[in-house]
């Protein structure tokens, strides 16, 4: 666990809640509103500088309110959230939506694709290693306020049809986890910094694959993190029925 004391987490906690809810930069006095947290906006605003100083927390240049970096978003989705359960409704349209698709590759990561973009709100995206591309769901970028700046939208876009930039975006989130989440930020480009990926992994004999979304880093990952879980399981069960065609 990082070396936060309990009261830290708990503000950083409600900090990363709040701005992904709003898409705005928090401060002491909302937090010290919404959240209950038993002490007082002098001390939440203390504890804010010292998140900030270690890296969890940069100051907005319009307002007094901070918003959460990569580091913060990654160990909110690491260890700070709650995973939600999938109702057996979600799971069974989710199964619903690919189970006539799963004997061809081709089709059942485009299904795959179109749902996770529905569900996540976001654009959905898989790719092989065989150069093959498949997405869906740019309309959904245009209801998140990061989005509105055109000169994001357009580098979004750009990367879509650079394979190349593509994969270095699924390099630099290599990991061992299952799912994994990287951050415009994290890039090195100014036009991607409020981006955020969350991607798996999987292999379909020679064939490896790439399934995620691409939106705002702002996701409902207590959400959408157990229902990419949920859907590379059914992948995987598929493949081990051979049931797909390639």
């Amino acid at each position: 666990m990082i070396d936060l004391t309990p009261r830290q987490i708990h503000i950083l906690r409600a900090i990363i809640e709040e701005y992904i809810s709003t898409a705005e930069p928090v401060g002491s006095e909302t937090i010290d509103r919404k959240f209950n947290l038993g002490v007082s906006p002098a001390t939440i605003r203390n504890e804010m500088v010292y998140l900030t100083k270690q890296g969890y927390l940069n100051k907005s240049h319009s307002s007094a309110g901070r918003s959460p970096t990569p580091l913060a978003m990654k160990l909110y989705v690491n260890e700070l959230m709650k995973e939600k359960e999938l109702s057996v409704a979600d799971e069974v349209s989710a199964k619903e939506r690919v189970w006539d698709s799963r004997k061809e590759l081709d089709s059942l990561l485009y299904q795959v694709v179109r749902s996770l973009a529905e569900r996540s709100h976001a654009l959905g995206i898989a790719m092989t290693n065989q150069q093959k591309l498949f997405h869906s769901g740019y309309s959904n970028l245009l209801q998140m306020p990061e989005f509105y700046d055109i000169n994001v939208m357009r580098q979004v876009l750009s990367m879509i049809e650079e394979i190349r930039v593509l994969e270095e975006i699924f390099e630099s989130g290599a990991s061992e986890s299952i799912i994994r989440v990287v951050y415009g930020e994290e890039l090195g480009n100014r036009n991607l910094n409020p981006v955020g990926v969350i991607f798996m992994t999987f292999d379909v004999r020679d064939i490896h694959c790439r399934i995620g979304v691409i939106g705002s880093h702002r996701f409902d990952y207590p959400y959408i993190i157990p229902m990419m879980k949920y859907y590379r399981g059914l992948i995987n069960e598929i493949l081990e029925k051979n049931e797909v065609e390639i």
